[in-house]
């Protein structure tokens, strides 16, 4: 081998070295990310300093093995634990706009229902607003910021395993309760979790019927006197306020309460039931598990 060949093959082989060892934020290309409201967003290269205004988008970010990036998050995010000790910066009506600047965010996360943010769009900041709604949008958003975060597979291996999770859940349904209806309050009423709810769509999955049809929205505010009418085979939300169903005008005609055919889900498992985020498969085990319980106690 000449000695000049010789050279530029050790010059080449230094070269892949040189980029193997660099890292992978290092290398990425440029990308080009539109949101849900149709903006497009250029990055250079993967964010590293992110805020999250939204708990489902901040446990995206945390499945994606990207926590460590976060630099602030809003008051109600709380899982996974290491979410706790990071700034708060309020909600999506009430962001602490300053506060945010001032941590010099490469983005910034939030819904597209957010209506504090426009000052951030002045003030120069990439602000990524993400629908989250259906189980659609939550796969939709873990493989759009695995994209942005520069590990494209987490998404699809993230979605895949609440795949696998929404199928288990789904087999252990007791047979004699599929099929059956289901009233499931948000908070303590008067709102409701729909048929086009991604709530609903869990439901759908563990073959359960909804009371609230998709004619109503996905969380439409009830009448109690719907409840009534309806008559529910099961009642299910927060563990919290349904001890005080019994309470209000009427709801003792219910039979499902009458016959204890309800499901009241602690504090932690029905924060992860109301989010549409990576737990969407644990929060049907959840319900899985009541349903469960009812059969056996039957």
């Amino acid at each position: 081998m000449s000695r000049r060949r010789w050279t530029c093959l050790l010059a080449a082989w230094l070269l892949a070295g040189l980029l193997a060892g660099l890292p992978a934020v290092a290398r990425a290309q440029p990308l080009v990310v539109q949101d849900d409201r149709g903006t497009s967003h250029r990055f250079d290269m993967p964010p590293q300093r992110i805020v999250s205004l939204l708990p489902s988008l901040t446990e995206s970010v945390c499945v994606l093995d990207a926590c460590q990036r976060l630099v602030g998050v809003d008051r109600w995010s709380n899982w996974p634990e290491q979410v706790n000790k990071l700034p708060r910066l309020g909600g999506m009506d009430d962001a602490l706009i300053e506060a945010i600047a001032r941590l010099k965010p490469d983005v910034v996360l939030a819904s597209t229902s957010s209506r504090a943010l426009d000052r951030l769009d002045g003030l120069g900041l990439r602000v990524l607003r993400l629908r989250s709604e259906t189980h659609a949008d939550v796969q939709r958003t873990l493989q759009l910021l695995a994209g942005l975060l520069g590990t494209p597979d987490k998404g699809s291996q993230a979605w895949a395993r609440i795949e696998r999770e929404l199928a288990a859940a789904a087999a252990r349904v007791p047979p004699a309760l599929r099929g059956q209806r289901v009233y499931f309050e948000i908070g303590g009423g008067p709102y409701a979790a729909g048929a086009l709810s991604f709530i609903g769509e869990t439901l759908g999955r563990l073959d359960m019927a909804n009371i609230v049809p998709a004619s109503l929205g996905p969380f439409p505010k009830l009448n109690p006197e719907f409840v009534l009418r309806a008559q529910p085979d099961i009642v299910m939300g927060a563990a919290k306020e349904q001890q005080a169903m019994g309470g209000r005008a009427g709801w003792l005609a219910l039979v499902a309460l009458q016959r204890g055919q309800r499901c009241g889900f602690a504090a932690d498992s029905y924060e992860a039931m109301i989010r549409p985020g990576p737990r969407l498969g644990q929060a049907a085990g959840e319900i899985a598990d009541c349903l469960q319980r009812l059969e056996a106690a039957r």
